[in-house]
């Protein structure tokens, strides 16, 4: 941990949490439970557009040439059949070209055959159908701050109280490497249920500006499982409409209870949609963030964590955007979408674009990317707090006391806030 005076040290482990990632489907991220944690478990279903079965009937009528000039080997016992080309044969009929015309009729049945698009966003498997969308990603989210310390600690090198810390700049940064698998089960063509559960590997890092070692960890765990429901209550040649209900716990940080809605208008070869998703989190704690925690020099545990909210149990998320499904060929389609958000602190605009390929009506491959283009976590001052019971401080009357719980020694700045991720989806219907 960011030494103050000498005292402080580093091995530090790192917990923290970000916003919502509705589009690949992850919940509260890194989520950190300091008791003063972490934000929402999301859910987005890889869903269908489809062609209808189609059915044209066609009847064709064939010609055939003149009898006079047709070839053909005589029988050796011809029947009345064979009589009119005989006489159509004969020097006489040939001389008058008297002819006798052949037609015929069919009918023809051409059945269009029906495509479903596995990585359609309103996507849910047909009734008797088993659906698997397993996700693999990766993902970043960082941003920088400055401290402003001022809660002075005891510097042991000049034997007085100073806020040691004050104007030094560092950077948040945590990477993830995720695998969510949904399965769901369609019991009718409209309605399907589905489970979930998500393994994350995380680091966490603390970047500090004056050249100080950076802080770090890794944490590797299932952080997340969850239950849901999908209904898709209108589905025609023009709209097509579908809203679901899910159940997230994400582990150590919060149960979530979120529900969406989405409807979509075809036109062509596409699906325009528009998209809503609300989200309330039950968090385990009152305060979720960002943070890093280790020991200190005498071994005790120190903790360093900036939260995005003291003092609640629970915090709501509500977001809104419009998409776009192309079917590209029989094999490709396209998706995109943009989304806008408020995520209890802070505001986020992102988009998303995915392509996906998909040969057969079971099976497809949908890569995406998705990055974040406004923010307004950028000039947002977060509280800093502090733990370390080896560290004594100084409150504003004088006294002093030591930092064996988790203090507000300062605020932090917020810049740069920065957040991308990208993924692989492989989705059957089976």
């Amino acid at each position: 941990m960011k030494k103050i005076g000498s005292l402080f040290v580093g091995a530090l482990v790192a917990m923290g949490a970000v916003n919502a990632d509705a589009a690949t489907n992850w919940g509260t991220r890194a989520g950190s439970s300091a008791d003063l944690t972490g934000a929402p478990a999301t859910r987005t279903r890889e869903n269908v557009n489809y062609e209808k079965y189609k059915t044209r009937t066609l009847t064709k009528t064939y010609e055939a040439k003149d009898a006079a000039d047709l070839y053909y080997a005589k029988p050796a016992n011809r029947s009345a059949l064979y009589k009119q080309y005989q006489g159509a044969n004969s020097s006489a009929a040939t001389a008058t070209k008297v002819t006798t015309r052949t037609t015929r009729s069919e009918t023809l049945v051409n059945k269009m055959k029906r495509k479903y698009y596995l990585a359609h966003p309103f996507f849910q498997p047909l009734g008797g159908k088993f659906g698997s969308i397993t996700d693999l990603s990766y993902g970043t989210n960082s941003y920088d701050f400055k401290i402003n310390q001022t809660l002075p600690v005891w510097n042991e090198n000049d034997a007085e109280y100073q806020n040691v810390l004050d104007g030094i700049g560092a950077k948040w940064d945590a990477t993830r490497i995720a695998v969510k698998e949904d399965f769901s089960y369609g019991i009718t063509d409209t309605i399907a249920v589905l489970g979930m559960a998500q393994y994350e590997m995380n680091e966490f890092k603390f970047e500090w500006d004056d050249g100080s070692p950076s802080e770090k960890m890794d944490d590797n765990n299932l952080n997340l499982f969850g239950l849901g429901a999908q209904w898709r209550f209108v589905d025609n040649p023009k709209w097509i409409g579908m809203a679901s209900a899910y159940f997230q716990h994400q582990k150590d940080v919060s149960n979530n209870f979120l529900l969406e809605l989405k409807a979509g208008y075809k036109v062509a070869r596409s699906t325009i949609y528009g998209l809503a998703r609300g989200w309330y989190l039950d968090l385990d704690a009152n305060s979720y963030g960002n943070g890093i925690s280790g020991h200190g020099v005498d071994g005790s545990a120190a903790l360093m964590y900036i939260p995005y909210q003291v003092g609640d149990t629970s915090a709501m998320y509500v977001e809104g955007g419009i998409g776009v499904f192309s079917v590209l060929n029989e094999d490709w389609t396209l998706n995109v979408e943009a989304i806008f958000g408020n995520y209890d602190w802070h505001n986020q605009g992102n988009i998303k674009a995915a392509i996906g390929w998909q040969p057969n009506d079971w099976f497809a491959l949908n890569l995406y990317a998705k990055t974040v283009f406004v923010d307004s976590a950028d000039g947002k001052t977060l509280d800093l707090f502090w733990m370390e019971p080896g560290i004594k401080a100084q409150a504003p009357g004088g006294t002093e006391f030591y930092l064996d719980q988790l203090t507000k020694i300062g605020t932090v700045d917020l810049d740069n806030y920065a957040e991308m991720s990208v993924g692989l989806q492989v989705i059957f219907q089976f």
